[in-house]
């Protein structure tokens, strides 16, 4: 093992964050600049979706794969490889001239991001005691959600002040400087990988995931695509799926290893966190289209406003361990889960005629919440993940985790269409964004019930829940 020198938690923390914050922003930014990058292209906007679902596609094929590249070659190696392979997919995005060019490019993109997320997290939790982890995932979470509420009004002064190409360049520092710092502090954590690499479950998982995410994106964006074609896609997908299911049962060694989900603090965080990544995956689209389209606010705007849930989100990074030390992971999670879900239900009234300091005060606790409900269910997740099984167990989190961000948007999507056929309106009015809102709430709500089946001691020795527990630095 390589011996860099040895960093605080924060310290890893945050490199590995800003390799997290480098993705999600480039996704958020993108969205808005679509219509002018059409424009340079000479393409209707709606081929643009290509740029999107590329990077989707590499995502879904290559997450699985990352948690055996790592104990191959790994973990610092990956990571630093996986960052290097999105700065240059990124150069290459900036330099497009065609929309076929684009597509390849982000693609090459999406197979960086597809290892840093997942890697990045297995450097973190490999990285850093038990007593430490809630602090370091609450500053490693905070990207992810700052992310999607910076990226939009971003992308609208990128476009509006300098070229569009300059979205894509940003990340190129961000990627350097990342790797540097990936090879000063961070070790090489290996563990020899449990078998061969399992081709068959690549294959399959591959074509089960790019299936289900394209035909949930595809489903969610609708226009000039036929329900068949859609359905057809899913439905394959899911072939795939239930094919990949009987191998993994079959084979020693899956790329999947689904019997991770035995483990009660794993497998009720993920169930949970699928339907609390609905969520994740809704807001952010929900929110700067309804201040938009029913407000009447210019995306700047909107994306002021839409900020105050980051700014949540920053809050609770200092307070989540000395929460979760006080309550223990399964309180937080039931009760936090109805606390988090409410102020979701509370967006489905917000009007026009609100001030707008009470509606960014409520998006600012808001954030704290779902903040907290992220990290403490990344956090105990892997409470009672074995070292040798840490690599498996990130990778099929993150999988769970990407497939149920593409679900947000497309149930958000499909319930705002519905509404507004119902409504008989041709464009989204205000009551059709609050039926949205209160579906995706519905679902949020599920959570709660699934946490109270945790253990009362679940991840005590991250916390120090608990008489007798190690109490956290």
């Amino acid at each position: 093992m390589e011996a860099p020198r040895t960093p605080s938690y924060r310290t890893t923390a945050i490199i590995v964050a800003s390799a997290l914050f480098m993705e999600q922003l480039d996704g958020t930014v993108l969205a808005t600049a679509l219509p002018t990058m059409a424009r340079t292209f000479g393409v209707s906007p709606l081929h643009m979706s290509a740029a999107l679902t590329s990077y989707l596609l590499a995502l879904a094929m290559f997450i699985p794969a990352s948690g055996y590249v790592a104990d191959r070659f790994g973990a610092k190696k990956t990571f630093r490889l996986a960052i290097l392979i999105f700065t240059l997919g990124s150069i290459a995005c900036g330099q497009a001239r065609t929309l076929p060019f684009l597509v390849v490019a982000r693609f090459l993109q999406g197979t960086g991001g597809a290892m840093m997320v997942p890697v990045g997290r297995l450097v973190l939790l490999r990285s850093v005691a038990k007593a430490d982890m809630v602090s370091a995932m609450s500053w490693f979470m905070v990207p992810a959600l700052l992310g999607p509420v910076v990226g939009p009004p971003l992308g609208g002064w990128i476009v509006t002040f300098a070229s569009w190409r300059w979205i894509f360049y940003l990340n190129v520092p961000i990627g350097l400087l990342g790797m540097v710092l990936v090879t000063r502090y961070i070790a090489n954590f290996k563990e020899p990988p449990a078998g061969p690499f399992d081709l068959r479950g690549f294959v399959l998982s591959s074509l089960a995931l790019s299936c289900l995410v394209f035909g949930l994106e595809i489903g969610a964006r609708r226009e000039g695509v036929s329900p068949a074609w859609t359905l057809g896609t899913l439905a394959f997908g899911a072939a795939m799926a239930l094919a990949y299911l009987r191998h993994a049962r079959r084979t020693a060694h899956p790329l999947l290893d689904l019997t991770l989900l035995r483990l009660p603090t794993f497998g009720i965080s993920v169930a949970s966190g699928a339907l609390t990544r609905i969520t994740g995956g809704a807001l952010p689209f929900l929110l700067p289209l309804m201040l938009q389209v029913g407000f009447g606010v210019s995306a700047a705007r909107s994306g002021l406003i839409t900020f105050s849930t980051a700014v949540g989100s920053f809050l609770m990074k200092l307070t989540a361990p000395p929460i979760l030390r006080r309550f223990g992971f399964r309180s937080t999670l039931v009760y936090n889960a109805l606390i988090a879900s409410a102020l979701l239900a509370v967006c489905a009234a917000f009007r026009p005629g609100w001030p707008m300091l009470l509606i960014n005060g409520l998006l600012l606790v808001g954030g704290f919440f779902q903040s907290l409900q992220y990290t403490a269910l990344n956090t105990v997740a892997y409470a009672d993940v074995a070292q040798d099984r840490m690599s498996l167990a990130t990778s099929l989190y993150s999988t769970v985790q990407q497939l149920m961000l593409s679900m947000g948007i497309c149930v958000s999507t499909l319930v705002l269409a519905a509404s507004t056929r119902l409504q008989g309106h041709d464009a989204p009015h205000l009551g059709d964004f609050s039926a949205a809102f209160l579906v995706v709430t519905f679902i949020s709500l599920l959570a709660s019930p699934i946490c109270a089946r945790l253990p009362r001691d679940a991840g005590a020795v991250m916390t120090g829940h608990g008489a007798g527990l190690p109490h956290p630095n």
